[in-house]
């Protein structure tokens, strides 16, 4: 690709900073079979240039103010944000518009940053989506935040908010955060980092145990590992092995208890593991909206027994271990 639109112009220049990553990164991107990338990248072509007076990182990601754009040029903004969709991780809200994803994700930031110090920190967060929780670990204080999420999707819609949030009196900040649509396996890091986040990652893996002894790879003596994820009580399920599925997600391998959680984060090497929260996943949490208007938890719960999934499984329930050496 020659001429990159300049959202993804944005985002190329953040992943050549990451070199020897970034071919691999624009690659995928711009060569990419997925089918719809084409939209994806007419999206970012049709943002309209702006210039945003302010950015926060709050529970809503917020860049620019509803008066900084004209309405036209903001109804331009809204079909092209739509157009990426689905966004499933934010609130975002871009020049007064706001972007209603799927997952409340600050509710679950909520739950997990009080317990961490991320002060000067170099991140890495693991299955990171579209970059929501790094623009919040930039605003607890981290030095910088490496996100890495083999979805071109994700990494396309943290390109368009980059793309302004660049743009602000916040630029060296907004310039910490990269998302690269890389593998784990794929990251070839120049050093280790000062805190590892997997969250809602480890049951989509086949061997769960070996993608939390990845992640302690990528920590260096004295990191924090923060791993979240979907848990059971009792008995270990494994709904892809017996040909289920559980919450219609297909690709669920292992639904782990509390116990096995902390078991593969001992025996990774962080023998400080403190189970931080654990929480019932809600429709207030995680549901349909216009920007993520597939299916969602409401139609994965049997709707004459929400305690359970439509499956039989029992309803998702999630857990934050925080662990250090």
């Amino acid at each position: 690709m020659s001429a990159p639109p300049p959202a993804l112009a944005t985002a190329f220049a953040h992943w050549q900073a990451h070199s020897p990553t970034a071919a691999a990164c624009i690659s995928r991107v711009a060569a990419g079979g997925h089918g719809d990338l084409p939209r994806w990248l007419r999206a970012l072509d049709a943002l309209p240039e702006a210039t945003p007076g302010v950015a926060s990182f709050g529970p809503t990601v917020t860049v620019g103010t509803a008066v900084e754009l004209p309405p036209r040029r903001r109804q331009a903004l809204r079909e092209a944000l739509l157009a990426l969709r689905p966004w499933r991780k934010g609130p975002f809200e871009i020049f007064g518009v706001l972007v209603d994803a799927e997952w409340r994700s600050d509710q679950k930031w909520a739950r997990v940053a009080p317990h961490l110090d991320l002060d000067g920190r170099r991140v890495l967060d693991v299955g990171c989506g579209n970059g929501y929780y790094g623009w919040r670990m930039l605003s607890a204080g981290a030095a910088s935040v490496t996100g890495v999420d083999p979805s071109p999707l994700s990494a396309l819609q943290h390109a368009a908010v980059a793309h302004y949030a660049t743009n602000t009196g916040r630029r060296r900040t907004a310039h910490a955060l990269v998302v690269l649509p890389l593998r784990l396996e794929e990251l070839q890091p120049e050093a280790p980092f000062d805190a590892v986040f997997s969250m809602g990652v480890v049951y989509h893996r086949r061997a769960p145990a070996e993608h939390v002894r990845a992640l302690a790879r990528h920590a260096h003596g004295d990191a924090v590992l923060v791993l979240e994820s979907l848990v059971v009580d009792g008995p270990v399920i494994r709904p892809a092995s017996a040909g289920k599925r559980y919450a219609r997600m297909r690709n669920v391998h292992v639904v782990p208890n509390v116990e096995a959680l902390v078991g593969w984060v001992e025996d990774a090497g962080f023998p400080r593991a403190e189970v931080a929260d654990i929480t019932t996943t809600t429709t207030d949490e995680q549901r349909a909206t216009k920007w993520m208007p597939h299916q969602s938890l409401r139609d994965a719960l049997d709707p004459e027994n929400p305690a359970y999934t439509v499956e039989g499984y029992p309803a998702p329930r999630r857990a934050v271990i925080i662990a250090r050496r």
